[in-house]
């Protein structure tokens, strides 16, 4: 089963102020790149604006970096042009080394990898510009240090209503907390790397402990990725894991069954494959989705309106209604085009009236139903094509795997030999709670890519028992494990 809730939160005056004023900037560049000849051109601003305005939904932090950043690159393009004794009203070339992105590009961005898009993000949004000579650059740069100085006090201010009710969650939800009054592993998505880095350094000091948070964005290696994924699954101490849409990418989080979206993606995909993470066969608890909304922005109250009927057809029909999120279209248009349609037009009744409808139609209960029935039938063909294909690959793997009762007496006395002790918790499963210092140190200078943590919750010899009602689930220790 999986339950979602919606977080509401209401922004300070300073940070209402700084909303309203980072809008207005958008919504003029927005403008002027629509007088833009060049449609790529057009459309790596468009991309820049809507990342600039998604950080400014995240965090504090994240939109005075991105400001800031973006301030000081334009500023080194000014001065370049300076010198180059170019004419204040002359064309000015800011588009070297950027993508020229088209609507088919944008939509491809959805589906890249977390590092990728990173890395196209932080190019464009510091660069891409709408100005087209100095004189209009300057301009520009002005009220970018204007915007700069205005996220700097709220920054400064200490407010950060989306924090408060975050570590109001964390701290006052009792899905927060096992019958024994332990704190429950957690997830949290972020879209941005600021972000994940302001959130790791707050609840690491509310929770009084470094080791109590690992993080997943999209500039770890594969291999850290795999040590941050086995700390957060094994490790007691490591509660809460704070990541980018790079833990959505074949990571399984299952360890976990709460999760907290912090920043609400503007693609449905990620949204889906985020509560995928955790929602996995195998999955023995109820799954909890929190998703942090400020339904008085332009672009919660698309996201207030998506999350209340979403919950209404959940009821309906099930938690599957999460499986097709992807597959949905809003007037055969992406969600994203409704939220730069609200962020440029919403401060009109007739275009919010007309997008609430707009969503309302595109999670119309009939069409969910149609969508499930899409995505059933799908996965019956497949079973019919493949179940003798899976069937033969199983029994011939079963066939040359090594029995498991061996693999665990031969672990058993090696551990003990090594100074470890296995303690049994259920049934064949057990705990480890240190792994001797020789066995860690043996492992990274043979190689230093595999992964052997202090401590493991549960370990298993059988694939069968990796998961038990209540019990954390286990590591099975097979060939190939560390």
């Amino acid at each position: 089963e999986r339950l979602a809730y919606t977080v509401n939160y209401s922004l300070s005056g300073l940070e209402d102020t700084l909303y309203q004023e980072v809008t207005d900037y958008v919504r003029q560049e927005f403008n002027r790149a629509d007088a833009l000849e060049n449609n790529g051109r057009k459309g790596t601003v468009g991309f820049a604006l809507t990342t600039l305005q998604r950080r400014l939904a995240s965090s504090p932090e994240a939109i005075y970096q991105s400001l800031k950043r973006r301030k000081e690159r334009l500023e080194r393009r000014l001065e370049e042009a300076r010198q180059a004794r170019q004419e204040v009203d002359a064309p000015l070339e800011l588009f070297q080394g950027l993508p020229l992105i088209s609507d088919d590009d944008l939509e491809d961005l959805e589906d890249v990898p977390d590092a990728e898009l990173e890395e196209t993000e932080e190019r464009v949004v510091d660069q891409a510009s709408a100005a087209r000579t100095i004189a209009e650059l300057e301009v520009e740069i002005a009220l970018l240090a204007r915007l700069e100085e205005l996220a700097h006090q709220v920054r400064r201010s200490g407010t950060d209503r989306k924090w408060e009710g975050l570590a109001s969650l964390l701290q006052n939800n009792a899905e927060m907390f096992d019958a024994e009054g332990q704190r429950r592993k957690l997830v949290i998505f972020t879209e941005h790397r600021d972000t994940l880095n302001y959130l790791t350094d707050r609840i690491r000091t509310m929770l009084g402990r470094t080791e109590s948070v690992v993080t997943i964005h999209g500039g770890l290696s594969r291999d850290e990725r795999t040590r941050a994924q086995e700390s957060f699954t094994q490790e007691k101490q490591t509660q809460v894991l704070v990541a980018t849409d790079a833990a959505g990418e074949g990571i399984n989080l299952q360890r976990a069954h709460l999760m907290v979206n912090y920043d609400l993606p503007w693609n449905p995909n990620r949204l889906e494959q985020r509560f995928g993470r955790i929602h996995r066969i195998g999955q023995t608890e109820v799954c909890h989705l929190w998703n942090l909304v400020a339904s008085q922005t332009r672009e919660g109250e698309v996201f207030h309106t998506l999350l209340k009927k979403l919950e209404e057809e959940r009821e309906a029909l099930g938690g599957q209604v999460f499986d097709v999120l992807g597959k949905v279209l809003f007037d055969n248009r992406p969600l994203r085009d409704l939220i730069v349609e609200a962020i440029r037009y919403g401060d009109r009744a007739d275009v919010r009236a007309k997008l609430t409808h707009v969503v309302d139609q595109a999670l119309d209960r009939q069409h969910l139903q149609a969508l499930l029935e899409e995505r059933a039938l799908a996965h019956e063909v497949m079973d019919v094509v493949r179940v003798r294909q899976i069937r033969a690959e199983m029994e011939r793997a079963a066939a040359h795997r090594l029995q498991p009762h061996f693999i665990a007496a031969f672990f058993m006395e090696a551990f003990k030999r090594a100074g470890g002790i296995c303690f049994e918790r259920e049934p064949h499963r057990y705990e480890i709670k240190n792994v001797p210092p020789t066995i860690r140190n043996r492992s990274s200078h043979h190689d230093p890519r595999a992964t052997i943590l202090r401590q493991y919750e549960r370990i298993v010899f059988e694939k069968e028992r990796i998961t038990f009602p209540g019990k954390p689930p286990a590591a099975l220790i097979c060939p190939g494990h560390p």
